[in-house]
This record gives structure tokens, sequence and C-alpha cells, in this order.
């Protein structure tokens, strides 16, 4: 920890702990400690730690080809490609390193979309409507799309043109869409690192009928909330709205950097040999691991399961917490859960931690966020629960947000 802070840019206010190995919904610490993870890695490590599929997936290919660029062809891309195809609304993909990259691709895809269609107007839809509470990254593109202000600030004058509208409010997001300067509407159907929001279905089918009449393309950010965490495949299968892209990166290659932009065929028409790029995007061995999460996620009794246990872990949490007067409101679905304090989450999170229990906070520090591994188990998520109970007391030191 000494050594952290002499070599390493301060960008991350840490958790005073040094982790050492994992297995499965267990994390070691280098004193040997234990701890229930119900972070992931932030949603990422969907299979736990050490699936043994995973790591066969990783070493063999590892021991094969690593990388070799996009200048040549390489079979697991293509082999994963074909996988995300087949089951959801696209027809084409797009492979990154990471969310915020996808998020980058996915306004640049926008832009060129917007000029390939317009080829008479000198003035095509350029503008991009994002909400409160959202995130979508840190890098310029992504920064400028995400509402949190001290993400922002620092690094003005980021991207222009992003009008950031209340999550939720149809009649705000119609009149905008309406005006035809927007090229693309970026949502997440269920807002993570903002403080575990569902959309309402209505407000996503107007944004769809919005969009459809004004020539906007709606884009779902599903970095977070997709891949089987809220017991579907894919969060906007719940709610029965598809986009016209959709980003993924998180939880795709179980702990490998991956990002991906999913889009139809309608899309993919505009983008051109030299449009976009990455050096080490779609390489064999990511996508390789990649294929063998998807594989087992992607089942329909997996994902089943994800289901009973979010029900089940959200239930037992009422049971448990929901009488607290501290305990604003309970939300989420399938193992993507947030309680909503009226009060700081962080000291909560530091009794539970050493308790061992590893959790996140959300929102405006006020939300404690649950996304276990999805593999976790109802004994498992019965223990985390006793955990949270044990340490509620030390909300009652805390200070009224």
């Amino acid at each position: 920890m000494e050594a952290e802070g002499t070599v390493l840019v301060g960008t991350y206010a840490r958790t005073p702990v040094v982790l050492s190995s994992g297995k499965g919904c267990k994390l070691f610490d280098v004193e040997g400690r234990e701890y229930l993870d119900m972070t992931s890695g932030i949603a990422v490590n969907a299979l736990g730690h050490g699936d043994p599929d995973w790591v066969k997936a990783v070493m063999e290919q590892a021991n094969t080809l690593t990388h070799v660029s996009n200048v040549f062809y390489s079979i697991p891309q293509v082999e994963l490609a074909k996988r995300l195809v087949a089951c959801s609304f696209a027809d084409r993909v797009f492979f990154s390193n990471s969310g915020t990259e996808a998020n980058e691709a996915a306004i640049k895809f926008a832009r060129k979309f917007q000029r390939f269609s317009n080829p008479d107007n000198k003035r095509p839809p350029m503008e991009f409507i994002s909400f409160t509470n959202s995130f979508h990254g840190r890098t310029m593109g992504a920064v400028a799309l995400t509402s949190k202000e001290q993400y922002r600030s620092p690094f003005e004058p980021v991207m222009p043109g992003v009008t950031f509208l209340e999550y939720g409010n149809i009649q705000a997001s119609r009149e905008l869409i309406q005006s035809g300067k927007i090229a693309a509407v970026f949502v997440e159907p269920i807002q993570g690192e903002g403080g575990i929001h569902s959309a309402t279905k209505e407000f996503l089918q107007s944004l769809r009928s919005a969009c459809d009449d004004a020539g906007s393309l709606l884009v779902f950010d599903e970095v977070q909330c997709g891949l089987g965490r809220t017991g579907y495949l894919w969060a906007h299968e719940a709610y029965g709205v598809f986009p016209d892209i959709m980003t993924l990166a998180k939880p795709l290659a179980g702990g490998l950097p991956i990002g991906a932009v999913l889009v139809t065929e309608r899309i993919a028409a505009a983008i051109k040999f030299g449009d976009h790029g990455s050096t080490f995007a779609g390489a064999p061995l990511v996508c390789n691991a990649a294929i063998a999460v998807l594989d087992k996620i992607s089942k329909p009794s997996f994902l089943a399961a994800v289901s009973k246990k979010g029900q089940y872990f959200k239930e037992m949490l009422m049971q448990k917490l929901g009488g607290n007067s501290h305990v604003r409101e309970l939300r989420g679905l399938g193992l993507i859960i947030g309680i909503e304090l009226d009060v700081s989450a962080s000291p909560f999170v530091d009794a539970c931690r050493n308790s061992g229990l590893l959790i996140l906070t959300a929102g405006k520090g006020n939300v404690v966020r649950l996304v276990p591994p999805l593999i976790i188990s109802e004994q498992e998520l019965a223990c985390a629960a006793e955990i949270l109970l044990k340490c509620l007391p030390v909300l009652d030191e805390g200070n009224s947000i």
C-alpha cells in the first residue's frame, strides 16, 4: 500500500485491502483473510474467480495464439461475433477493449450514420441525449455523456452537443428528439453507477418510437446491466424494446479487458474501412475467454437461476433490512441490487468489509450496490444478508443525506 502511493498516479481512493487470490465467490488477502465477494470486480467476474472452463479457454489460447492485431483474420474473434449476433438483435459487432471505448465507438458510428443517411443535408443531426444519473465512461466522448459534473468539469471542454434530461421523462425526451438535431439517445436500461435505477417500459418504448419518427438512433448501454446480470441475457429483453446499437463490456471476457458494440445492418452499412479501429481489440486470447463466458451465461437454465437467486435475495433483504429507518428503498432486477440509504454508505461498506463481506457504493454515495458473481449460491446470499443485517447499527452514527 505504501509502495502504491509512490509509483502510481493517485486516481483511486482504494480500500485498504491487498487481495492475493480468489476462488468462486471468495477472495483472500495477503494476510489470509477470507471475504465474500459481492462486487465481482465491479460487475465483471460473472463466473466468479477461477472458473475452470474460463481458465481452460485462456490457457489453451495463450498456448496457441494471443495477439495478431486486426490486420489479419483470427478465428476466436469471428466465433465470438457469430455467437453475439445469434443471441441478440444485432447483425454485426465491433470489438473494443473496455466499456468507455465501446461508447466512444457508438458515438462515432451514430454521427457517421447520420452523415451517411443525410448526404444532402449540410447540417445532419449530430447532437446527443443522455440522462441524469448516467455513467458511460471516462474518455472524452463517453464522459461528455456522463451526468456527474465532477467527472466532466476538470477536463472541459469535453465533446459538445450533449443534453442531459431527467431519466424517465417521456415528454422532455420526445420533444427534444423531435427537434431533428439528435443523432442518438444514450440510455442505460438499468443504471448501475448512478444508483441502480431501472427504466420503465413506457419510457424505453417512448424513446424507441420517438427515435423511429425522427431518424435518431437508440443506444442501450448495457456495459454493467447486460449479459445475464438481470436474469435476462440482455437487460432490454425485460422490456421488449430493442435498440439500434448496444454497448457491452464488463463481464464479457470474465475479467479480461473487452468491449463490444452491437449494431444492426443499417448502421453497419454506414461504416467503411478506416472509420474506426483498435490495436488490441478482439484479440484471440480475450475472445476465446469471452466465448467460454457467453456459452455459460446464455444457457436458459443459467439465466433462470440468476432470476431465482435475485428474487430470493431481494425478498430476504426486504425481510431483514426493510424495516430499518435508514433504508429508503430496495431496488433492482436479478443480481444487480441497490439499497438506498438516508446516510452515506461508506461506514457501512467498511463495517461489512471488516466482517468479511465486500460491497460497493453507487449514486451519491448513499446507495449500497450488490453485484455478486452470477454463480453465487443461495447459502452465500443468505450469509451476505446476515452480515448486512449485523452491520446496520453503524448507520446510526452517519450523517443524513
